[in-house]
């Protein structure tokens, strides 16, 4: 994808998140995404941190209709799980070329 369509993607799923937080109340389920402080608006900030985010926002989307929603599978979130985990280590090395003047995000 392009860095522009992965930040509209990224807009997408925080209206969504948006959405589900009135009617499940969501602060603490949404500690790991908003510790990053990347938002759909910095569009600065890389390509590879806006993937990461996406992974971490859509992983944190889908645990919360997992444990509301009875019915969902966990295997979606786990999916997405492994998805953050391939998306950091790429930032990661990304980020150890040299390449990005920002802090490294913490593991």
């Amino acid at each position: 994808m392009y860095k522009d369509e992965l930040i509209q993607l990224h807009q997408f799923l925080v209206y969504v998140l948006k959405n589900m937080d009135e009617e499940y109340e969501l602060k603490e389920e949404c500690k790991d995404y908003l510790c990053l402080n990347i938002s759909p608006h910095h569009i600065h900030r890389t390509k590879a941190e806006h993937k990461y985010a996406i992974f971490v926002l859509s992983t944190t989307i889908s645990e919360i209709l997992a444990n509301n929603n009875g019915g969902t599978s966990s295997n979606i979130s786990n999916g997405l799980s492994e998805l953050v985990k391939r998306s950091k280590r790429e930032l990661i090395r990304y980020q150890d070329d040299g390449s990005l003047k920002y802090n490294k995000i913490k593991m």
